[in-house]
């Protein structure tokens, strides 16, 4: 049985919100191929929403609903990017040998 460090946390959640997880030995399967493909995606609108960010916040006539706007996309992108921090975490402390 595959315990929960082994599992990967994928970049999307289920019902309700709660994590999903993948329990696999092919790191080349559809699914974990899947996962790679979103996080780079979340990762590189990340990159983007940070630029726009700079833009929005270098400009002082900014609007007060774009900064909300800019603030509910940031906080959307950080969300994204910590549950890849995460997922890729504990992908490498599963695949760290056992310290003597």
């Amino acid at each position: 049985m595959t315990t929960r460090n082994e599992l990967r946390l994928l970049p999307w959640s289920g019902p309700e919100g709660k994590p999903c997880y993948l329990s696999t030995d092919d790191s080349d399967g559809h699914m974990s191929r899947l996962a790679d493909n979103i996080e780079a995606v979340q990762i590189g609108m990340a990159a983007e929403l940070l630029q726009q960010a700079r833009e929005i916040l270098d400009n002082e006539d900014a609007e007060l609903e774009a900064l909300r706007l800019l603030a509910t996309a940031l906080t959307a992108a950080l969300r994204d990017a910590l549950r890849v921090a995460t997922s890729r975490g504990h992908l490498l402390a599963a695949r760290e040998p056992p310290r003597s």
